[in-house]
């Protein structure tokens, strides 16, 4: 795999993260297997540093929870992750909708043939 085509995956795991973040608490090993069942294989060694850089940017917060006699960090979206989330959403809609052309037909009707300001 080529550094660019890690970067791209990177970003859409980011995504990903946040999309979940944003309607429940996730933390590290739940995420990886979310990410897994969508042919992501993250090791703790990048997944970690990814949530703490989204946290770091103020798009997570953190909440530390005893579950079976050990730590473990809850993230959830902020608002400012939930408007970064919003803010990314029609752009990946169109971004799919030329990327994938089969799958403009089911786009919804307000993101089809819609530009965004760049």
């Amino acid at each position: 795999m080529t550094d660019t085509v890690r970067d791209i995956l990177l970003a859409f795991v980011r995504v990903h993260v946040l999309h979940h973040a944003a309607s429940e608490r996730v933390y590290g090993v739940g995420m990886a297997e979310e990410l897994a069942r969508h042919g992501y294989q993250l090791s703790p060694g990048t997944l970690y540093p990814l949530l703490h850089r989204l946290e770091l940017d103020g798009l997570l917060e953190s909440e530390p929870e005893v579950v079976a006699g050990k730590v473990r960090k809850y993230y959830v979206a902020t608002e400012r992750g939930r408007a970064v989330l919003t803010e990314l959403q029609p752009r990946l809609a169109e971004l799919v909708g030329e990327a994938l052309p089969e799958a403009k037909a089911h786009a919804p009707a307000r993101t089809r043939g819609r530009r965004t300001k760049r």
